[in-house]
């Protein structure tokens, strides 16, 4: 006799099979043959718990490409959340540090997996943070129009402070302006000038611009000027000197020196009469005539210095 086949393991609880069946169903739906996308996300760096006395010193790729697999609504979910490549350097040392981004090192949501990091390792370069005051030099070129000559270049502020890698600081004792082209500058003027900076301070503190107060002065002849007239007598009726004439030594601005046809009229002789005359000499004084925006004349020597005065 053929028993028949026991159905009771089948038929018993079928309510509760066919929801299970029904779960396993849509789980395997979502997880395995939901649609699943490949994509290239951008994912910063996080450099965390880097010592208060420590910098990096180097510039260095602040973010990477990685390729994520995964079914798309992780991917989806996952392009909403911030998620950073975090690397911890409460350890570091002055020195390279090689930080491998390997698949391991990027906190993604389960369920999406890692195809391909680029790059696959960043360098970077610890250094002790430094402070520094550099002074600041003036680098000029050309010459001013004929005549002036450069007096001073004052630079404001006269001298920067800079805080950044060690490395990078010991290396200048102080910094140079860019050229300041004075070819042609007729008076004293004030320019912006930037900072001539090498790679590394300019990766540091960006373009630099100050202020560059140029002084021209006159430049100055050393000049024998003969014939200028002698005039004694100023307080009381004219008198006659013997020499009427007298001679200087002096430095005179060049541009007067071009501009005046005849030099004995940039000068006033006189001479100092004693006042009871017992004597027949008198001191001869000189002085040169000031004329505005011209520096004054130097004058450094008198021929004859005292004259006689005559009956």
């Amino acid at each position: 006799m053929t028993r028949k086949p026991d159905l009771s393991l089948f038929t018993k609880h079928w309510l509760l099979k066919l929801l299970s069946l029904l779960i396993s169903a849509g789980l395997w739906y979502f997880v395995v043959a939901e649609d699943r996308l490949d994509l290239t996300v951008t994912i910063p760096l996080e450099l965390r718990n880097l010592p208060a006395n420590f910098i990096i010193g180097n510039r260095y790729k602040k973010d990477i490409e990685v390729v994520v697999s995964g079914p798309r609504r992780l991917i989806q979910e996952m392009r909403q959340q911030n998620i950073s490549r975090p690397v911890d350097l409460s350890k570091a040392e002055p020195g390279s540090l090689v930080v491998e981004n390997d698949a391991d090192s990027i906190p993604l949501p389960h369920g999406v997996t890692v195809q391909r990091v680029q790059p696959a390792s960043i360098t970077l370069l610890i250094d002790r943070l430094a402070r520094k005051e550099f002074p600041l030099v003036p680098i000029t070129a050309g010459k001013p129009v004929a005549g002036l000559v450069l007096d001073s270049v004052t630079l404001k502020p006269p001298r920067i402070t800079v805080t950044g890698p060690q490395t990078v600081l010991e290396k200048e004792d102080m910094l140079n302006t860019s050229v300041i082209n004075l070819e042609g500058i007729a008076s004293s003027t004030t320019v912006q000038v930037r900072l001539n900076l090498n790679e590394a301070l300019l990766n540091l503190i960006g373009e630099t611009v100050i202020e560059a107060n140029i002084v021209l002065k006159d430049n100055m002849l050393k000049k024998i000027v003969r014939g200028i007239p002698v005039y004694a007598g100023e307080n009381g009726p004219p008198v006659k000197c013997s020499p009427a004439t007298v001679a200087v030594e002096a430095d005179i601005p060049e541009r007067l020196v071009h501009g005046t046809p005849e030099l004995f009229v940039l000068f006033r002789a006189s001479a100092e009469i004693p006042p009871n005359r017992s004597n027949d000499e008198a001191s001869v004084q000189v002085h040169g005539i000031s004329l505005p925006d011209h520096s004054p004349i130097a004058i450094h020597s008198v021929t004859p210095s005292k004259v006689r005065i005559l009956p």
